[in-house]
């Protein structure tokens, strides 16, 4: 940020920090109050109150953390100087993370989420929205005031001193976790915060452009607006693997907001997979096709009755007929759930018998309804007809039995099929092993055999592109009637399985009312590397614009031929010479590359540390080796890639991943290479 501030503004800085202490001193009396505050208890055993008082202990859990002064992190950002009377007693406000009040209620920090603070974001010289003057300030990783820049709105032409202001605050280096962007939010990007719960909203958008960061700050602001709403089915973030949720783990609460899961699609599908997939496999297992296969495998179970029952009561005997059986199995085949029909066809043959009963002159209830729908006939019944099944029985079926899975899979095609049959596994299917796509399908069939109860207040899946139709129909099952925030870049899909397009997202996830929206600046990235990496889009997306970078970084790209004998050489070199300068330094190549990789450096006596080998791996070194298919979603200061040829030979979408890899440098971007470049980065 703002390091410098000119000699006459020294004295005001003085009064700025003394007024951040008072700040600083308001919050430490609003944690301790509420440390101090009896938990509201509501007397009684039964479930309600009970339920109740776990939520008052939990909300209060939350208020306790929410109001933690954590040491590095500035608790203002900002100050609106309005014009006389455009709020009531107040005419200058500071602008930060969380609200702060004196004690008496007098705001000492107004929350940046609050509609008060919105100019702040969006005011101009050509439109002030009653703002006279803009203050921005600056401090250090400890989160030490260090000066402030002022940008008056009246009287003045519009000038890019805000665009000077962001272009500091992005090239601070940094290290560890990814930072708020609170500070330096764009209208463009404030749109799409502030945007309204319903509909769902869709972020298409291209390396640099902030479009997680807008996810995370748009959750804090819902959470702001809608809490109530949102605290009854909570608020869950999906990510693409664990690096990448440790990444982003510390920006909520940095935002104050601390009761939100930030899980990875595997954990939020909690059935172990302890067996792999083939590419290919993978691929057909999340085809959006697999949903009809499954329907009409499990609903394949239910047969047409041979026979009619014989139910006895006493001397008496009523007989249901097996075309009446019939009627009853076609009434209820597909109008429901498999679970639940099969326990409406006990229900409804038992109200056969007693309407028999009722014309013999009994007066039968419910209670002998209930009994004769438990009765052996009924049991024998269903037990031919509509058998009870689970969802490992039906999957372990359909792809050991090559003509069941014929039967069920007519829209695969006979290459397709073959790749979902296995030998079939020693024992039963309750002793097979799953994979993860083979999760995402047994969730499909628990929720056919019985609706999943509940739903998500709110869910964001970021890097969405990459997540096969199978898997949406699960998360979409999960949001039923809450919304959604999708972010992602087509540009990027890297996995096989993909579902495609935003509209096909949308429509596998539920959402298909979503609004979709672009973000093409790339704040983050600078422009000569945006322009490189660009080369790849019309291969690997060319419905795609070219994005804009707004930001020229001197030397940003270079481009580093080596031999084989000098290759490691060149890498520890270039990695060597990054760690002169300040921040994060990654290197990143193929996955099976990267290893020996970083062995070459620590013998070089760089001491980096291994992305995916622990969870602070970006926290306890400034160098970090990242495998190719783990850098999705990160950012670094410096970034040396090692061999693009090798990291797109690596997979199937391996251009996809190339385009990923080259946009991860805020700085600079050095590429080492003993093979040729890929032919579209040589146009």
């Amino acid at each position: 940020m703002v390091e410098s501030v000119p000699v006459p503004a020294l004295p005001e800085l003085r009064t700025e920090r003394i007024f951040l202490d008072e700040a600083r001193a308001a919050l430490a009396r609003m944690h301790a109050d509420v440390l101090v505050r009896d938990i509201p208890v509501i007397g009684g055993e039964d479930n309600d109150e009970r339920f109740t008082n776990e939520a008052n202990a939990r909300a209060h859990q939350n208020r306790v953390l929410a109001l933690v002064d954590l040491p590095d992190v500035p608790l203002f950002f900002g100050l609106l100087d309005y014009e006389p009377g455009t709020i009531e007693g107040i005419d200058q406000i500071h602008i930060g993370r969380r609200h702060v009040h004196d004690g008496s209620g007098v705001p000492l920090v107004v929350d940046w989420r609050a509609r008060v603070s919105v100019p702040f974001y969006r005011a101009t010289a050509g439109d002030r929205q009653h703002v006279v003057l803009r203050r921005r300030y600056g401090f250090s990783d400890a989160a030490e005031l260090t000066g402030f820049e002022d940008e008056p709105l009246v009287g003045v032409i519009e000038s890019d001193q805000a665009d000077k202001f962001l272009r500091a605050e992005i090239e601070r280096p940094r290290t560890g976790p990814m930072r708020d962007i609170v500070a330096t939010i764009q209208p463009e990007q404030d749109d799409l915060v502030r945007a309204p719960l319903h509909p769902s909203v869709c972020v298409q958008g291209a390396p640099g452009t902030g479009k997680t960061a807008v996810g995370l700050h748009r959750v804090a602001y819902l959470l702001y607006t809608e809490r109530e709403r949102l605290s009854r089915g909570g608020v869950v973030i999906v990510g693409p693997n664990s690096s990448f949720l440790s990444y982003i783990r510390k920006v909520l609460p940095a935002l104050g907001e601390v009761d939100v899961r930030q899980i990875t699609i595997e954990e939020l599908i909690t059935r172990p997979a302890t067996a792999s997939d083939e590419a290919e496999n993978a691929r057909v297992k999340g085809d959006a096709r697999m949903a009809d296969v499954l329907r009409k495998a499990l609903w394949s179970y239910v047969g047409k009755p041979a026979e009619g029952i014989l139910y006895s009561k006493g001397s008496r005997r009523f007989r249901v007929h097996d075309y009446q059986l019939g009627e009853i199995v076609s009434a209820l085949y597909q109008s429901t759930r498999y679970a639940p029909g099969r326990n409406a066809l006990a229900q409804r043959v038992a109200h056969a018998v007693l309407v028999q009963m009722e014309q013999s002159g009994d007066s039968p209830d419910d209670r002998v309804q209930n009994a004769v729908a438990r009765s052996k006939p009924v049991k024998d019944l269903l037990a031919a007809v509509w058998p009870q099944v689970v969802p490992e029985q039906v999957l372990h079926r359909l792809f050991s039995d090559a003509e069941f899975l014929a039967q069920s899979a007519d829209e695969l095609t006979e290459d397709e099929r073959t790749a979902l049959l296995r030998p079939k596994a020693r024992g039963s299917w309750k002793s097979a092993k799953w994979s993860v796509a083979d999760a995402v399908l047994l969730d499909e069939l628990e929720d056919l055999i019985e609706r999943r109860s509940g739903s998500l207040g709110h869910l964001v899946l970021d890097e969405a592109q990459d997540l096969s139709a199978m898997q949406l129909r699960a998360l979409g099952r999960r949001c039923r009637t809450g919304s959604a925030t999708v972010l992602g870049d087509v540009a990027q899909a890297t996995t096989p399985w993909a579902a495609g397009s935003w509209d096909r997202v949308l429509g596998h996830l539920d959402k298909a009312d979503a609004v979709i929206a672009e973000l093409d600046r790339g704040f983050r990235v600078p422009d000569q590397i945006i322009d490189f990496a660009a080369k790849l889009l019309p291969q690997i997306a060319p419905t795609l614009g070219v994005p804009r970078g707004v930001r020229t970084v001197a030397d940003a790209l270079s481009i580093v031929p080596a031999d084989e004998l000098s290759f490691a050489d060149a890498i520890v070199a270039a990695c060597r010479t990054a760690l002169t300068g300040e921040g994060s330094v990654a290197l990143i190549a193929a996955d099976d590359q990267v290893a020996g990789l970083r062995d070459a450096l620590a013998a070089a006596g760089l001491q980096p540390a291994l992305l995916g080998a622990s969870e602070d791996a970006m926290e306890s070194s400034r160098l970090v080796c990242a495998p190719a298919s783990l850098a999705k979603g990160l950012e670094f200061d410096a970034v040396v890639v090692a061999e693009p040829a090798r990291i797109v030979a690596a997979e199937p979408r391996g251009l996809q991943r190339l385009y990923v890899v080259l946009t991860r440098a805020v700085s600079h971007l050095r590429i080492i290479h003993a093979e040729p470049l890929p032919a579209a980065l040589n146009r």
